[in-house]
């Protein structure tokens, strides 16, 4: 069943990027699954939060911890995450449904975006009714997709899928989340309807050492010493992300220091850069 869900993608593959690869294959899996009589694939599951994770070290533009302690006493929001691929927004999401206590609901736009008329709009409706029924914290990733500027649309299934997302999202009492990475192409509506806007950027020189030092503790690396923190300092396109994709590289090979664990953070932040230079080029 996997096998053939991944040729399904390989033969789309020109539609994603690798991290679209990887969600389409999961959902092709879970709907394959549940069309069999099985439970689907638990999103969830695949991405639970380290028990490591600390929000003081992600470079927002607001207090986070503040946040979470107003949303435990009043807890009805409306918050955009934006910013770069890998700088925690999704985490975010995560780390603050566990601080609420609350379920969390994650839904991507594969999970609610369809071609035929009216399967958006019912899919989308569906969410918030289960968030409410649930009572969990709604997050919906890569929401650029659900709520492109109206005046841009080419069928008429995206501007009733706007509509049909801002009307829901005006209706629901609860907390929700939305993330991208494109918040220039966001409706201006729709970001009016968000109580509150927060950025999440590049790490900082600061952080980026922090953090440094406590990933090389959690893989059992010897401290960094201060060429791998001076070289780490100087990385500006350095996620969280990154270090949690070398995280898992580790289990499988392992670094045998941290020097070597710097290394691929910089080849990390060298490819982002290769990728925008291209980017600007064709553009």
């Amino acid at each position: 069943m996997v096998d053939r869900a991944a040729s399904v993608v390989r033969a789309i593959r020109g539609q994603f990027d690798a991290a679209g690869s990887a969600r389409a294959l999961e959902w092709l899996t879970s709907r394959t699954l549940e069309a069999q009589g099985h439970p689907g694939l638990d999103a969830g599951a695949a991405c639970q939060l380290p028990s490591h994770y600390d929000p003081a070290i992600l470079n927002a533009d607001a207090d986070l911890s503040r946040l979470a302690a107003g949303l435990a006493r009043n807890r009805s929001a409306r918050l955009c995450l934006y910013g770069p691929p890998g700088t925690g927004k999704s985490a975010f999401g995560r780390w603050l449904a566990d601080r609420l206590g609350m379920p969390l609901l994650l839904k991507s736009a594969s999970d609610l975006m369809s071609k035929w008329v009216g399967d958006s709009e019912k899919a989308i409706a569906a969410a918030f009714r289960q968030a409410e029924r649930e009572g969990a914290l709604l997050m919906l990733d890569e929401i650029d997709s659900f709520l492109r500027k109206r005046e841009g649309a080419q069928h008429s299934w995206e501007v009733t899928g706007v509509n049909e997302m801002l009307t829901r999202m005006e209706g629901f009492g609860g907390v929700f989340i939305a993330s991208t990475n494109l918040m220039e192409a966001i409706d201006a509506a729709a970001l009016r309807r968000f109580d509150l806007k927060i950025r999440f950027d590049y790490l900082g020189p600061d952080q980026a050492a922090l953090m440094l030092a406590r990933q090389s503790t959690l893989l059992e690396l010897a401290p960094p010493e201060k060429a791998e923190l001076a070289r780490v300092r100087r990385l500006a396109l350095l996620t969280p992300g990154d270090f949690a994709a070398l995280a898992r590289r580790h289990r499988f090979t392992p670094f045998t220091g941290c020097a070597q664990f710097v290394d691929g953070l910089e080849q990390e932040c060298a490819l982002k850069r290769g990728k925008s230079a291209g980017i600007g080029f064709l553009a």
